[in-house]
């Protein structure tokens, strides 16, 4: 114990005889030295003492889809840091496939007492769910927030990325290094962030192209799960229609695109590109490192926090949908269509 004292007034920079006074709640010592203090366990490892230890300003839910995709993680550690930051304890809970639903989810944070919860990628975004469920969660008077994928039926704020500026960044570069026959990889078209990731790609297809919609969709849009296996078989489907590049919905289906495109003897970009979605955590370190489009994860985690906390005050934020954009990130998956280049 002795050792310890030392150790911690060396690094608050002062007498041992002040920190014991700070360990045992005696007064007499200044805030600032208090605090240093404080700050000088934390920084050596140690634990505070169960009566000093900051108490939480409440519980907070965080319900995603699955942690597979290592999108969900980074957003997760966003929001939780920034819950913590405020003083508040982050609660994650996974939807895992046959175990808890959504709403089971639901039901256990407000049994716990949670201030509010913020759901991720969940039946907000899906056109074919009721929103009554949202409508209940209301009435029982739990602040929360949406993130990823709009409904005009839920009273309460949305935080998106912009979806059909993804698809239009990605099209537009794939145009620029000459590709014409440019396919889209994604998940089920019941999904909102599906559906404007297709009307993004449409339009600027239609624009750059000249293509019909009717042409666009039934040939360059193949639909498939959000995992390295749906954006293989999604991308196979696309290959064999004579696409020279793929535009995917996320990171993990660009990944399976490129193993589709090498099961084939194609190379990669040299015969096909490939462009991502998300910009996730490694994702730069493939082979070849992913052209994606970068989800604005650090600014939307911040402010679906910053937004759930107005609603807790008691000051909530319109109902409406607070949209982010996109950022293209050009690495190496991406280069000129084949048939555009010249040999040496």
């Amino acid at each position: 114990m002795t050792a310890r004292l030392a150790d911690i007034a060396a690094q608050a920079g002062v007498s041992e005889a002040t920190v014991s006074r700070v360990l045992n709640g005696k007064p007499g010592v200044a805030a600032a030295t208090r605090q240093s203090v404080l700050a000088a366990l934390d920084v050596l490892g140690y634990e505070r003492p169960v009566r000093l230890r900051q108490r939480s300003a409440g519980l907070v839910g965080l319900i995603t889809p699955e942690l597979e995709n290592p999108i969900f993680p980074a957003l997760a550690q966003v929001i939780g840091q920034a819950l913590t930051r405020q003083g508040y304890t982050p609660v994650l809970a996974t939807q895992t496939p046959g175990g808890s639903t959504e709403d089971e989810l639901t039901e256990m944070l407000v049994d716990r007492g949670v201030s509010g919860i913020i759901f991720v990628s969940g039946l907000h975004a899906d056109t074919t769910a009721d929103m009554g469920r949202y409508d209940q969660l209301r009435a029982q008077g739990v602040p929360f927030v949406l993130v990823d994928g709009f409904s005009p039926k839920v009273r309460a704020p949305f935080i998106s990325p912009d979806d059909r500026a993804a698809t239009r960044l990605a099209v537009t570069h794939l145009v620029s290094l000459g590709h014409t026959r440019i396919g889209l990889a994604l998940g089920p078209k019941r999904f909102v962030p599906v559906q404007r990731k297709i009307e993004g790609f449409v339009r600027t297809m239609r624009d750059q192209l000249a293509l019909t919609p009717d042409a666009i969709e039934s040939e360059l849009v193949e639909h498939s799960l959000y995992t390295l296996e749906g954006g293989q078989a999604a991308a196979s489907a696309l290959l064999d229609r004579g696409c020279t590049a793929v535009v995917c919905a996320s990171d993990m289906m660009a990944l399976g695109a490129i193993r589709a495109a090498r099961q084939r003897g194609l190379e990669v970009p040299d015969d096909v590109s490939v462009v991502g979605f998300d910009d996730s955590p490694l994702i730069a370190f493939t082979d070849p490192p992913l052209t994606t489009v970068r989800k604005p994860v650090p600014a939307m985690g911040q402010a679906a926090v910053r937004t759930l906390l107005e609603e807790i005050g008691g000051t909530p934020a319109p109902h409406s949908e607070f949209v982010f954009l996109p950022e293209l990130v050009v690495r190496g998956s991406t280069a000129s269509a084949p048939g555009g280049r010249t040999r040496p």
